[in-house]
Formats: C-alpha cells, structure tokens, sequence
C-alpha cells in the first residue's frame, strides 16, 4: 500500500478539479472561488478569484479555460483574469451549483451540478456540444461527481457520491448514453467516493472523501491500487508530469471538527505520489 507525499501547502476549505495542463496543475477551492495554478518546476503558486463558487476548470481550444461557476460555464482568462458566460444552468434551482467535469475525445464537456447543501435530489449530468448544454439520460441524485470518461470514448463513468456508487454508461459517438449498470459500490467504511479520473488503460482513479484514500479500479471493477493519506478527505486525482506518471491529489477542509483539523493539519493540501500507467491524452473543449 502506497502513501501520499505532501506536495504543496493551500488549506483549501474545498480542493476540487485538478488537472494537468501545459506543465502546471490547476484545481479549484470551491468555497472560496478561486482557482490556482502550480508549476512544480518553478515551484510557483498563483491564483485567481472567481465571482462566484467554481467547480472545475478544463482547457478550451481556443486559448484559456471554461469555468464552472455557479450558474453555468463560463470562458475564463488568466491573462485577464476575465469571466465570460457561456450558458446557463438550472437557473430554476438557486441552490445548486457545478460540481466536477471532464472533456471527451470529440471536445465535448461532460458536468455534474449538485444541490449546494448536500440535501436535495437536484443533481444532474449534463453535456456541452457545439454550444448547447442538455441533461443527458442518467439518474437525478443529490451530488454528482466525476464523470470520467475512457480512452476509447466508449463509457463514461458517473458517481453518485452520497449513494456511494460508481455507474458506467455505454456511450455512443453522438453522446448518447446507454443504461447505467453498476462498476463499483462501497461501503461506510470506504468513505464517499468524489472525483474520479480515467487513465491511459482505462483504469479508474477515484479519491475517498472521509475515506483517507484513493483508488484505482481496472476497467472491470477490480481494484488494483490503494494510496492512503496523511487526511481524510480525498477529493480528487490528476495525473502528470513529464511523463504522465506523476499523480496529484486535491483535498478539503470542509466538514472537519476543529480538533479533526488540529489533527490533520495539512488539510485542503495538495499530496502527490507516483503510478504505473500514464495520463490519458489531455483534450480541449471545443468553444
């Protein structure tokens, strides 16, 4: 069993979203609005402030990020600093928010939203194309998370968190998604499974919030490696480097007691640590 190393000191009340582009990690604290990027080689931490909670970035393929505020996508510029809507998103439900997102092969966004309060059944996945957003056919439920998407563009991978499972939709190359079956379900003692990522073989890595651990699953459901953590709450991987070996994991303060944090005082930090199989090949959304 494999343990994480300390990596970068942030006390994010809520980590989410890394992902590895152009040489830097870049991740989100959702509470706090901002968004971060870190360059290992120069050992830099920069960050920017969002207007309002922000789930996700992924890279467009016309320069910058889309954003996942609050109300829906937006084109956020580093160079600027400037927030630019694209859509909005259930803007009949004023407590969710976007929650965790991926690109696919054909440069499509595939998120989640999530009632902000962790009660309601409000949660949805949706699907960016060609400057629409549609809900997709997968089951409402209270917070999503993932989607992680093969290599091949054939299954994506939608977490229910609260009802701790990990669903695989087979999906066609229109973006159509078959009927769910079941990849993976835990227990109370494994925690919540958040963020999950696929990687170059379709190995699925998936962080543990209030689990202390992250996971790999081969693409039939077996588990092939653990990583335990110096914290509890787990929220998500991203795999890079140079050679896409090297994982990053994001964390969170959010729902620790304060002698929880006295004990874990390096959560909401940034741990890393290394794997066998490489990154998938990074796609850009098409906007």
């Amino acid at each position: 069993m494999q343990q994480a190393e300390h990596c970068l000191t942030v006390g994010a009340t809520l980590g989410e979203g890394p992902i590895w582009v152009d040489d830097a990690l870049w991740f989100v604290d959702i509470k706090q609005q901002r968004i971060y990027r870190h360059d290992p080689a120069a050992g830099t931490l920069d960050h920017w402030a969002a207007p309002e909670m922000v789930g996700w970035v992924v890279p467009a393929a016309r320069g910058g990020f889309v954003a996942g505020l609050k109300s829906g996508p937006h084109h956020f510029d580093p160079a600027t600093g400037g927030f630019a809507r694209l859509a909005d998103v259930d803007a009949h439900l004023p407590a969710n928010r976007l929650n965790d997102a991926c690109v696919d092969g054909q440069g499509r966004i595939w998120f989640g939203t999530m009632d902000n309060d962790e009660a309601a059944l409000s949660g949805r996945l949706f699907r960016w194309a060609a400057g629409r957003v549609e809900p997709t056919s997968a089951d409402v439920v209270c917070i999503t998370n993932g989607p992680a998407i093969s290599p091949d563009d054939s299954i994506l991978y939608h977490v229910d968190t609260l009802g701790k499972v990990i669903l695989a939709h087979p999906m066609l190359a229109d973006g159509t998604l078959g009927p769910a079956t079941e990849f993976a379900r835990f227990g109370d003692a494994d925690g919540h499974p958040d963020g999950a990522i696929c990687d170059a073989e379709g190995g699925v890595w998936v962080g543990f919030f209030g689990g202390w651990a992250a996971r790999r699953y081969a693409p039939d459901g077996t588990m092939t490696d653990e990583v335990r953590f110096p914290v509890s709450n787990i929220t998500k991987i991203a795999l890079g480097g140079p050679d896409g070996r090297t994982a990053y994991a994001t964390t969170a303060r959010q729902g620790l007691s304060e002698g929880q944090l006295a004990e874990q005082v390096q959560a909401g930090d940034i741990f890393t640590f290394r794997v066998t199989v490489p990154a998938k090949p990074l796609h850009r959304a098409q906007i």
